[in-house]
């Protein structure tokens, strides 16, 4: 569960670069790929903290992969308010997406980095060996 945990925090840092990458090209056309990218960024770390669940991982790594999804989940917000006031006042709390979009990546690399440095789950005690009578 460990190497599917940290296969699964390294696809989530890179489809958070990726999601950089889509909403500033998205200023030159669709923000689609943004969009939906969104999607993957809230269920992937909802996978990763059952996986981690799971794997009885260290319960900062669940913690952490739920708050990539609740902070997901704030960026929808803030996009929906900003859109419902429209004008310059929803410019200016649509900001705030940006800015808060932020420390999505940054909870991301801690998972990642986190990830990477899980011990090895101990060896059985008694080293009995299946070779041995």
């Amino acid at each position: 569960m460990r190497k599917a945990f940290l296969g699964l925090a390294a696809l989530l840092m890179l489809v958070v670069v990726a999601e950089f990458y889509f909403a500033a090209s998205g200023a030159f056309g669709s923000y689609r790929p943004h969009h939906a990218l969104g999607y993957v960024i809230f269920s992937l770390p909802l996978v990763m903290a059952a996986v981690a669940a799971l794997g009885r991982l260290p319960r900062r790594l669940i913690g952490l992969s739920a708050l990539v999804a609740g902070l997901t989940s704030v960026q929808v917000v803030i996009a929906k308010l900003a859109l419902a006031l429209g004008g310059s006042t929803g410019a200016l709390v649509f900001g705030l997406h940006a800015v808060s979009g932020l420390a999505i990546p940054a909870v991301a690399w801690l998972i990642l980095r986190d990830a990477r440095t899980l011990p090895r789950p101990a060896a059985p005690a008694g080293g009995a060996d299946l070779g041995e009578a």
